[in-house]
């Protein structure tokens, strides 16, 4: 196996782990930080140090990318359809984050492994994609929406006698924790995704087998770079989850974070499913809002993100069949 493309295509990994670090961002601390819980840069500090922690937390979600969606394809042709993958991947996160639109960097990557898999021939597992990927997709939001609502029903039944100013301090104070729990368990879903691409280069190249423990560099590095791109930042989709859905106050960020956080850690531990964290924090941030009214949420905003993740895997899978399609001409 060419040394080369071994390098190149964990290169190219470790860069989308960055684009997923400044593209996703946001899900973790754009409630925080449009409530004034906390300032921008404390907040990006914060999350980056969760994102790396998470990282070491489990490897099941690692191991559904890795084995459960596409059949590990053999050589030089197999390192070219993961190398176009992840430019499939990259480039809608550069198109959806240079829009401001929150997509999902978990989805983009898993369009490309399915277009760039069927443009060279490789065996799609579709019961893998539908269960692991598909379902949780479209249950995720609709369990996003719902607990998100029943949370902030719940505080606001149990503060309903306190003092709107010193509740609203407090919570503020609060949401440090839950938007650390939102970065760790980012860190926890997002770095593994990576780990699963890079343990498939590494398989490819013979240099690994499936069962062998995740190598502790690939853990490091793929944490890392998660960090430095949520470090980063990721403003212009903050702006969109912070301020253009609904004006959040303190109890309300507070109760968002914390069921995006819970339905992380739920779904990575006990399903070792991969979902989409801008899924899951988008929806619960709808479900908060509609418990002022109805019509606070606007839902015209909440149309084009929702339209953005369903057309973020069949875009991101043209792109990669493109790029497998330039890699095949030029060196396969």
């Amino acid at each position: 196996m060419d040394t080369f493309a071994l390098v190149a295509t964990i290169g190219v990994a470790l860069f989308f782990t960055y684009t997923n670090g400044f593209h996703d961002s946001a899900n973790a601390i754009a409630t925080s930080v449009s409530t004034r819980a906390l300032t921008p840069r404390a907040a990006l500090l914060m999350a980056a140090v969760m994102n790396l922690g998470g990282a070491f937390l489990g490897s099941g979600v690692a191991k559904t990318v890795s084995e459960g969606l596409i059949q590990t394809p053999e050589g030089s042709k197999g390192m070219g359809i993961l190398f176009a993958a992840l430019v499939g991947a990259i480039t809608w996160n550069l198109i959806t984050w240079y829009f401001g639109l929150p997509s999902s960097s978990s989805h983009a990557l898993f369009g490309g492994m399915v277009g760039a898999a069927l443009a060279g021939g490789t065996t799609v597992y579709w019961h893998g994609v539908l269960e692991k990927v598909v379902i949780p997709m479209f249950v995720s939001p609709i369990v996003g929406l719902c607990a998100g609502y029943l949370v902030m029903t719940a505080i606001m039944w149990i503060f309903r006698r306190a003092n709107p100013h010193k509740a609203k301090r407090g919570f503020r104070i609060a949401q440090t924790v839950s938007a650390a729990g939102m970065a760790l368990g980012h860190g926890l879903q997002d770095a593994q995704k990576t780990m699963g691409i890079v343990v498939m280069a590494l398989v490819i190249a013979d240099v690994e087998d499936y069962g062998d423990p995740i190598p502790v560099w690939v853990k490091i590095a793929c944490a890392v770079m998660l960090s430095l791109g949520t470090y980063a930042g990721g403003w212009r989709i903050m702006r969109t989850l912070g301020r253009k859905i609904i004006e959040l106050d303190p109890p309300q960020g507070f109760a968002a974070e914390t069921t995006g956080a819970s339905i992380m850690f739920t779904t990575a531990f006990l399903f070792k499913a991969p979902i989409s964290t801008t899924h899951v924090i988008t929806s619960a941030i709808m479900g908060v809002g509609a418990t002022k009214r109805v019509n606070a949420v606007r839902w015209g905003v909440a149309k084009n993100i929702v339209l953005g993740w369903f057309i973020t895997m069949p875009a991101a899978a043209a792109v990669a069949a493109a790029a497998f399609g330039v890699v095949h001409l030029a060196f396969l």
